[in-house]
């Protein structure tokens, strides 16, 4: 089914949301109580959460220091290219993200270290930030 919602539409006057919390992406034993996201495949169960709670016993790898940046908007399952856009962005600036979808919208993930930078590419494609 070819669609004729853009991207670009989705990114204009887009809100985003930087959650207040640090975060660290796990590679983990078993799947703990407390997380943000969870992705188990057939070699893994990677888990995404706020740095700190997941107990040293169940950590096989931890990558720390992302913040997560929410685009407060729901995305229908038609549209093409949000994150290739977004990441395409990011990207020409050296700035590595990690993507994570729910069943309406997107987030990413950036290293708090790039987070100022990645915000002020995010407003060049017309986000906005939340107050």
């Amino acid at each position: 089914m070819h669609s004729n919602i853009k991207a670009e539409d989705f990114l204009k006057d887009c809100q985003l949301k930087v959650w207040n919390a640090n975060y660290s992406v796990l590679q983990v034993k078993a799947i703990p109580s407390s997380f943000v996201a969870i992705i188990k495949d057939h070699k893994e169960i990677s888990v995404v959460a706020a740095s700190g709670t997941i107990p040293a016993e169940c950590i096989i790898q931890e990558e720390k220091g992302w913040k997560i940046i929410s685009f407060e908007t729901v995305l229908p399952f038609e549209l093409v290219g949000f994150l290739a856009m977004v990441a395409k962005v990011l990207a020409e600036e050296q700035i590595s993200i990690f993507a994570l979808s729910a069943y309406s919208t997107d987030h990413i993930m950036v290293k708090e270290s790039m987070l100022d930078k990645a915000l002020s590419k995010l407003k060049e494609l017309g986000c906005v930030l939340q107050s």
